[in-house]
């Protein structure tokens, strides 16, 4: 009996949307070619107006070129089908609609029988409302998420699609940017990673690159030396800052390499940042998911103004690689991570299992379809890591203690 599949992706973007709907088309047409698929466009929001694609013989048989696509290709949307005030408000459903109902009404009317949805904690926290609410009523409808999110902060989840890959891209970025410590005496550089309360995209990104740098032909005799374009400080919301501390050994190596570069997670200091604002009497204005937006908190920017007497630095920059990092394609290896969940995923959907595909921290690290209630967002990167400890020792950068409630 044929099956109608459909798809959506939600949230942000990151490096494996396009390709995670190539690889369900691939392993689709393995196991069930016959199958008919649809995208909601615009994620949630697609499902509750009942805007979708059709997923044409032409789409099925040129899946691969979604391989090499940032993005979504059926376009995103933030959306919570539990904020009925928030959907209400966006003209996504009417007064007094209730949103769960309407989007398990509509996957009803388009008979659809397996629903993917790909995203991060929120995308998959909703569908774990969506599923719970369709069971609860009745419906018989299987849902099989694929955790996606740069910031690799999805509990139980090991790996989530997309994080290698801007990690390797948010390297590159700050590869180009590091040469800006050439047009200024005593300049300090702010790269600012994405990651609201999760540091691993940071550490890893300083971890990329100082490896991008190891390929590296110096020439010190001409200024060309490792020293000027290393990383000099990781700021995580993990790890305690002593910013005294710090500022003490920071001013020593400007004025031992005339440059200072730190990699700094958006999450680092945002709550300092808030309570300044809030205290102030600003309204910081929050998504759907109740984030305050990160773009108004602009967490490098305050950390530049503090720090540029503190340095006596004659120039400050302050580039964020969000937008380059997480709209990129993803690489080899996070492909391989992609197929691998796209194909477990596909197969516990046929088989009437709902949940998330990935690897399960609390089963070895294992491919496993994990029940929806274990989801949960706010995952922090776990700074004891020896990786981690490893990279902050060969900068010279003393480890400090957890933030609390990390």
């Amino acid at each position: 009996m044929s099956k109608k599949i459909a798809f959506l992706t939600a949230g942000g973007i990151a490096p494996c949307l396009s390709s995670s709907i190539g690889a369900l088309i691939e392993r689709y047409n393995e196991l069930i070619p016959d199958a008919e698929l649809i995208g909601y466009l615009n994620g949630y929001q697609g499902l509750l107006l009942g805007k979708s694609i059709v997923f044409s013989e032409e789409v099925k048989k040129n899946y691969e070129v979604l391989f090499n696509f940032g993005g979504s290709a059926i376009g995103n949307s933030r959306v919570k089908l539990t904020n009925v005030k928030d959907c209400t408000k966006r003209g996504l459903v009417n007064e007094g609609q209730e949103p769960l109902q309407i989007a398990a009404e509509q996957l009803i009317a388009d008979n659809v029988d397996i629903l993917h949805t790909i995203g991060g904690d929120d995308t998959n926290t909703t569908a774990a409302d969506l599923a719970k609410y369709l069971e609860d009523n009745g419906y018989g409808l299987t849902v099989v998420g694929l955790p996606k999110t740069v910031d690799n902060d999805v509990f139980p989840i090991d790996q989530t699609l997309g994080a290698w890959t801007a990690a390797e891209q948010s390297a590159l970025f700050f590869e180009n940017v590091a040469n800006e410590n050439t047009t200024s005496t005593r300049q300090l550089i702010i790269h600012e990673v994405m990651g609201r309360h999760c540091g691993w995209l940071t550490a890893a990104a300083a971890s990329d690159y100082r490896k991008r740098l190891d390929t590296y032909r110096w020439l010190p005799e001409i200024n060309v030396c490792r020293e000027r374009w290393d990383v000099h400080a990781i700021w995580v919301p993990e790890m305690e800052l002593d910013l005294e501390s710090e500022l003490v050994r920071l001013n020593q190596l400007m004025d031992d390499n005339d440059c200072v570069n730190i990699f700094l997670s958006e999450g680092a200091g945002t709550d300092a940042i808030i309570r300044e604002k809030e205290a102030a009497g600003e309204e910081l204005r929050r998504d759907a998911f109740g984030h305050v937006r990160l773009d108004e908190l602009n967490p490098g920017k305050w950390f530049a103004s503090r720090l540029k007497d503190s340095l006596s630095a004659d120039k400050v920059l302050v580039q964020k690689s969000g937008y380059f990092a997480r709209a990129a394609r993803p690489n080899g290896r996070d492909l391989e991570l992609i197929k691998r969940s796209a194909a477990a995923a596909a197969e516990a959907a046929l088989a009437g299992e709902s949940g998330v595909a990935g690897l399960d921290a609390d089963n070895q690290g294992e491919m496993s379809i994990i029940d929806f209630p274990r989801i949960a967002g706010g995952k922090p990167f776990d700074i004891d890591e020896p990786w981690f400890g490893e990279l902050l020792s060969a900068i010279g950068q003393p480890k400090t203690g957890k933030v609390a409630g990390h």
